[in-house]
């Protein structure tokens, strides 16, 4: 498992609130000063809220929330709790009778996991902003990995758990981390070792199957089930544009295509999100190269983190 966590970012606090019954949560990602943002969208079937004011000539230029979130569409409702939270702080955007939280968000595919009738809402998302604390640890089941699973081109039956994962790189006073909620249709690569360590799997057999070799023609009953999509927050101290978030958000996906195979495709949403608190200067080259790795690292303590459950096995079953 590698270091750190996204909270190793001064000013980021990150909340939790999830569903056993559910089986999904949500994450919040909180900068209450406001952080420069920025964002990706990379896969073709995604569920977003508030992306286009990360472009660049849009007039907002700092976002105060974050929210990752499980429940298909249906969980974007958290983060209407997530502006209620921050707008009772007076936190926002100032527009003269009241300040308006900038709050974004995306969300995963997890309604077929458990109850579907129960997803993330206004009041989960509220009590994971309560909640949220700048010592915050807690990774694997845990708020919008919750209702995680990687490998389903063969279908449900042949997925594994996975989970919310969290990683952390200091360069001098530089420090850029990453938080990602991985649901995905490929694999998961260590991308150090370049060995599969989750994804496909034969629970009568015992063992790992390949999804690109399955793609290939080598198994019968492929799917492409719109079921999947990772997404995740890149944050950093250092200080960035827009437009260089938006660099940032956009070279962080390099993390995905190294440790998710295939990725960004029809039936993935793939999303990232960047944060940063403007404190230290960095060239944006360097913070997008780090956050790349950065990436990759979450994803792997998504996998090592994730409990099996609901009849699926997860890593740390079959390591």
């Amino acid at each position: 498992m590698y270091s750190g966590y996204i909270t190793d970012v001064e000013g980021i606090k990150v909340g939790h609130r999830q569903s056993e019954e559910g089986m999904t949560g949500c994450t919040v990602i909180i900068c209450e000063e406001g952080a420069s943002g920025g964002v990706d969208v990379r896969g073709s079937a995604p569920g977003t809220r508030e992306t286009d004011l990360f472009q660049s000539e849009k007039m907002v230029d700092k976002v105060h929330g974050i929210v990752l979130s499980g429940g298909s569409a249906f969980g974007l409702d958290a983060s209407s709790g997530l502006m209620a939270y921050l707008e009772e702080k007076n936190i926002g955007f100032d527009v003269g009778v009241t300040k308006v939280p900038i709050v974004a968000s995306a969300v995963i595919f997890d309604l077929n996991i458990g109850n579907h009738k129960i997803r993330p809402d206004f009041q989960m998302g509220y009590e994971a902003a309560q909640y949220a604390s700048e010592n915050e640890k807690s990774q694997g089941n845990i708020g919008c990995g919750m209702g995680a699973t990687i490998g389903k081109i063969l279908g449900p039956e042949y997925a594994m758990k996975s989970g919310l994962g969290s990683a952390s790189i200091r360069v001098g006073d530089l420090i850029v981390s990453a938080i990602v909620s991985v649901n995905s249709l490929g694999d998961i690569y260590d991308y150090k070792t370049g060995k599969q360590i989750a994804g496909v799997y034969d629970y009568k057999n015992k063992k790992l199957l390949n999804t690109i070799s399955i793609m290939k023609g080598e198994y019968e009953g492929i799917r492409f089930p719109m079921t999947n999509t990772t997404i995740g927050v890149i944050a950093t101290n250092a200080i960035l544009s827009k437009s260089e978030g938006n660099k940032v958000a956009q070279m962080a996906h390099n993390g995905y295509a190294r440790s998710i195979n295939p990725i960004h495709t029809m039936a993935d949403g793939d999303t990232i999100f960047t944060m940063a608190t403007n404190k230290v200067k960095s060239d944006v080259n360097i913070v997008g190269t780090l956050a790349a790795e950065v990436m990759s690292m979450a994803i792997t303590n998504a996998i090592i983190y994730a409990k099996g459950c609901k009849g699926l096995i997860s890593y740390c079953d079959i390591k």
